[in-house]
């Protein structure tokens, strides 16, 4: 156990992609191992795959891409402006709200956080926010995107751990949309003592006629997530079959509704589609190596007995759970803390008599955050680089975003109801 804890540190040290980092040091493991055959290697990569629910990733990542050349992403941007118009930060608030609608669309916080900055950042810049805090909304608002579903992260969080893939995405909706109210609540709050963009009285309030009409030309995208989840509960569709509906539903609503799909911008989602897939399924095969290593040797196990050890208290242990998931998402990517972790920390908290569902959304919420954390937050250095932002701007700034963040984790750890009331309401 000890050459893969070693090599795994060093090539995590030397910023090797993650991908390789995981199955390098997963094969050290049985080249040092006398007792197993080092062909365990080929079976665990191809057995890691081997999963009908797995195929519900690379559909809607293909789905996501394609609604984001469809015009969606403009009629959502127009509609959250429309919402936020008389509030103070205005162009921050339409952040938040954009980024609680983008999530039923893209399903990944990175691919968020990255178009958003480019649609928002200018924008938001030249209204006179500082570049650190147009990046720190920006990266922290995409975290909404962990919960809103089809949430990517709580897809392979379901297909490791064996959850109810409808469930969690249930779960994740009220979360979502509380972290959208913290967020907003604390952009209200920062705005106003910065004066960043105060609203303009003059303008007229918003009417209901005026929502209605913005709401119409949005809609289709607004119902996408409801359908899925709809579709899901009443056995419609599989979470994969759900996938290839996404699918089909962009190209329907890209191509005869909103007539913005043409066969070039096709081209571009496919050829997203394709690295996007290439980078998630290479991490989610090679970790089958690393996974495989850490079961024969117990390390669930041991960990779990430890960690009972230390205390019974089902809040305390989820505490503990939370913060090593959070010092763990600062160096290791979201997808592969899900693929490496589940299997250790679920048996755990299954004992503790806590539901896997809730434990599901606190788990995606914190390691999704280890993408805007330093120092190797994907989102964090995708915004600061798209906005020219300095890292000790984006870390003053944001702090405000994280307290709020670290609120709403407190309340979802001691209010369990607060996940579980719809998954409980609606299965």
């Amino acid at each position: 156990m000890i050459p893969l804890v070693i090599v795994f540190f060093i090539l995590l040290a030397i910023n090797m992609p993650i991908g390789f980092t995981i199955g390098i040091s997963g094969a050290v493991f049985f080249l040092t191992n006398d007792i197993i055959p080092f062909s365990i290697t080929v079976q665990r990569v191809v057995a890691q795959t081997q999963s009908i629910a797995f195929l519900a990733v690379p559909f809607f990542i293909f789905a996501g891409n394609l609604m984001n050349k469809t015009g969606i992403t403009s009629r959502l941007l127009r509609f959250s402006s429309l919402l936020t118009r008389r509030m103070s930060g205005g162009l921050a608030q339409v952040n938040v709200v954009l980024s609680t609608m983008m999530g039923g669309v893209s399903g990944s916080a990175v691919a968020d956080a990255s178009m958003q900055a480019r649609i928002l950042g200018p924008d938001m810049i030249k209204k006179g926010y500082p570049r650190g805090y147009t990046a720190g909304i920006t990266c922290l608002s995409s975290l909404i995107t962990a919960t809103i579903p089809p949430s990517l992260g709580l897809i392979l969080y379901g297909f490791v751990g064996e959850v109810s893939i409808g469930k969690l995405f249930v779960a994740g909706i009220i979360p979502g949309f509380m972290m959208m109210v913290f967020l907003m609540t604390t952009v209200s709050i920062t705005s106003r003592i910065h004066k960043y963009d105060m609203p303009d009285l003059s303008v007229e309030k918003i009417t209901i006629k005026e929502i209605l009409l913005d709401l119409k030309d949005s809609i289709w995208a607004l119902m996408f997530p409801v359908i899925l989840i709809v579709g899901i509960r009443f056995g419609l569709f599989t979470p994969s079959e759900a996938g290839a509906f996404a699918v089909v539903y962009a190209l329907i609503i890209g191509k005869f509704v909103y007539k913005e799909l043409t066969w070039k911008k096709f081209q571009e989602a496919l050829k997203d589609s394709f690295i996007d897939n290439g980078a998630i399924i290479l991490i989610i095969a090679l970790s089958g190596i690393f996974g495989y290593a850490l079961s024969l040797e117990n390390v669930p196990g041991m960990l779990g007995t430890a960690l009972v050890g230390i205390t019974t208290n089902p809040h305390m242990m989820l505490i503990i759970i939370v913060l090593f998931l959070a010092v763990a998402g600062m160096f290791i990517d979201s997808n592969v803390s899900v693929l490496l972790l589940t299997p250790i920390f679920l048996p755990v908290i299954k004992t503790m008599g806590v539901d896997p569902v809730h434990f599901g959304i606190l788990m995606m919420t914190i390691v999704t955050m280890g993408c805007m954390t330093p120092p190797v937050g994907t989102a964090l250095y995708t915004v600061c680089q798209i906005l020219d932002a300095p890292l000790e701007d984006f870390i003053k700034e944001t702090m405000p975003f994280y307290l709020a963040v670290v609120l709403l984790v407190i309340v979802l750890i001691f209010i369990p109801d607060v996940v579980m009331f719809l998954p409980n309401l609606i299965y």
